[in-house]
């Protein structure tokens, strides 16, 4: 199982954003650091811009973050609304088939049960479990391994 480059360049832009989430970032900012051009990755965000993933300030300034905390966004939504064909074989694709098999063959069956199983592994996982630990505030790391507050007083969610 392959990811299109468009999904994995929306997977970088958001672990990107994820690891500055102070900062309001650009296109070009992302494109030089990942070596990606700037023209991909203007519709890779904007794409992301319409999912509901990123929130884009406009003129001097501007830029673009996170819409919402990396806890709240899901690997496998992600993966989902990227991936335009997410089809594992031909047989998947009404009308568009020459498959000598079908309608009797059952590896369909099997290749969409192993890409259930493909998603539903990455729905275990949130854009804040791919952060590097410098991202994460020290209290959150902590609670995540089932640590004390750092500071005394301070919860989790407070």
């Amino acid at each position: 199982m392959q990811l299109t480059r468009f999904t994995d360049f929306s997977l970088r832009v958001l672990i990107y954003l994820g690891a500055h989430p102070d900062d309001r970032v650009t296109v070009a900012e992302i494109a030089s650091e990942h070596g990606i051009s700037r023209h991909h990755l203007t519709r890779v965000v904007h794409q992301l811009g319409v999912k509901g993933y990123i929130e884009t300030v406009r003129g001097k300034g501007g830029g673009f973050r996170l819409a919402r905390p990396p806890e709240q966004i899901r690997i496998g939504d992600v993966v989902r609304d990227m991936e335009t064909g997410f089809e594992l074989a031909e047989c998947f694709r009404p009308g568009d088939t020459a498959c000598r098999l079908l309608p009797g063959c059952a590896l369909k069956s099997v290749l969409l049960d192993a890409g259930r199983a493909f998603l539903a592994s990455l729905d275990a996982y949130t854009l804040a479990d791919l952060l590097p630990a410098f991202a994460v505030p020290a209290w959150a790391a902590d609670a995540k391994l089932g640590k004390a507050p750092a500071v005394p007083g301070k919860t989790p969610h407070g």
